[in-house]
């Protein structure tokens, strides 16, 4: 399957249809469901080469199709699949609450990492502006329905106090704070929170991500490390973080990984 420039579509997709299966569940509702408009998208490509946009970068073009087909049968949102968790429960019923344009352009800003530009080139949006204003609106609609109770492990207190600002400014509460990997443990044993900020290095000389590591032998939690030491953690090896935030970090990165780790960790499986 190649394009008339010349363009390997096959190869160039390839990569990207796990993410396109992610969003289209994120997007649908349903796993099925979503699985039914990626394989239309792949089988409009394979019956028109000229749909897929060859100027666009791969996964761009690829979600630019599935958006069109997608938009153009309706836009349907099915009932959700029945996630574990009342968080989970509760983040499908706030995405489906919101307009189409507005859910498309948080899942692809917030879910797929792509920027305003990138969202209107997908939505067929002229002005990338536009685009941006639908992806902040959507967070902050998320953020204003979503709360959860957050485990911060932290041995620093200054920092800790900023992360306690920034988990409350957002709507949420902090359960418990624990500056060693005893103390967090047993936190996240008793309080069972929805999410985890956890640093590497701890106030004994202990580790955050062997406390990680218990918590989640226990249950299954979203975690983010905030670290100065980010090379621990980015070995190459798997499974690494899906949040990783490096000291000194910026308040916006805290506020946007937070959100993004509450709301879709509970409506996605990993890719």
């Amino acid at each position: 399957m190649t394009s008339k420039d010349g363009t390997d579509i096959a190869g160039a997709i390839a990569p990207y249809l796990p993410y396109l299966r992610r969003f289209a569940r994120a997007l649908t509702g349903r796993q099925s469901t979503g699985d039914q408009y990626a394989a239309a998208t792949l089988h409009a490509i394979l019956e028109d080469s000229t749909v897929f946009d060859p100027a666009l970068a791969p996964k761009v073009a690829l979600f630019r199709v599935f958006h069109t087909i997608w938009s153009s049968s309706g836009a349907p949102v099915d009932e959700p699949e029945s996630p574990e968790g009342a968080l989970a429960v509760k983040a499908q019923s706030n995405l489906r609450s919101l307009t189409p344009s507005t859910r498309v352009a948080l899942l692809l800003g917030s879910l797929e990492d792509f920027g305003a530009a990138e969202a209107a080139a997908i939505m067929k949006i002229d002005d990338p502006r536009e685009a941006a204003d639908l992806i902040e609106a959507g967070r902050q609609e998320l953020d204003r329905q979503i709360a959860g109770r957050v485990l911060i492990i932290e041995d620093e207190p200054i920092i800790a106090m900023d992360l306690e600002g920034i988990v409350i400014g957002l709507g949420h509460a902090v359960s418990r704070v624990a500056d060693t990997r005893e103390k967090a443990v047993a936190a996240a044993l008793e309080v069972k929170p929805d999410l985890v900020l956890a640093d590497i290095q701890l106030a004994d000389g202990s580790s955050g991500i062997d406390a990680v590591h218990e918590i989640l032998d226990a249950f299954v939690v979203p975690v983010i490390f905030i670290t100065a030491y980010p090379e621990r953690l980015l070995t190459g090896e798997r499974p690494e973080p899906t949040f990783l935030i490096t000291k000194p970090f910026r308040e916006e990165q805290v506020r946007a990984a937070i959100s993004q780790a509450l709301f879709f960790e509970t409506i996605v499986d990993p890719v």
